[in-house]
């Protein structure tokens, strides 16, 4: 079953972020190794956002940003192809991620074949 990973990091710079370019650097071997791997991209910086929201009538609007207010920001995604939830979680848990305020939230990928 697929399971999409949503990486969040704390919204606050000021909170020490634990982990290092060589630790996501292992997490992507560990997951490309286990042969669960579909598919993940890390996200440009929040800055680089913008937003389309679209009114009843049609218009569309347009904005720099993603303005929400949030304690976290979602900084990447991966999608991994495993058994059971129970497994999507322990590779959830041992994201880099996960760790120093940030979060990992596991959803499974929903399949209208």
């Amino acid at each position: 079953m697929k399971y999409m990973l949503l990486i969040n990091s704390a919204a606050d710079d000021t909170e020490a972020c634990p982990d290092t370019f060589e630790d996501w650097q292992v997490y992507d071997k560990e997951v490309k190794a286990a042969g669960i791997f579909v598919t993940g991209q890390s996200l440009a910086d929040l800055v680089t956002a913008t937003t389309v929201r679209v009114d009843a009538a049609g218009e569309r609007t347009v904005t720099d940003g993603a303005f929400a207010e949030t304690r976290e920001v979602l900084g990447g995604f991966l999608v991994i192809d495993v058994p059971d939830l129970d497994v999507a979680l322990d590779w959830a848990a041992r994201c880099p991620g996960a760790r120093g305020g940030g979060s990992v939230v596991v959803r499974p990928i929903a399949d209208f074949g």
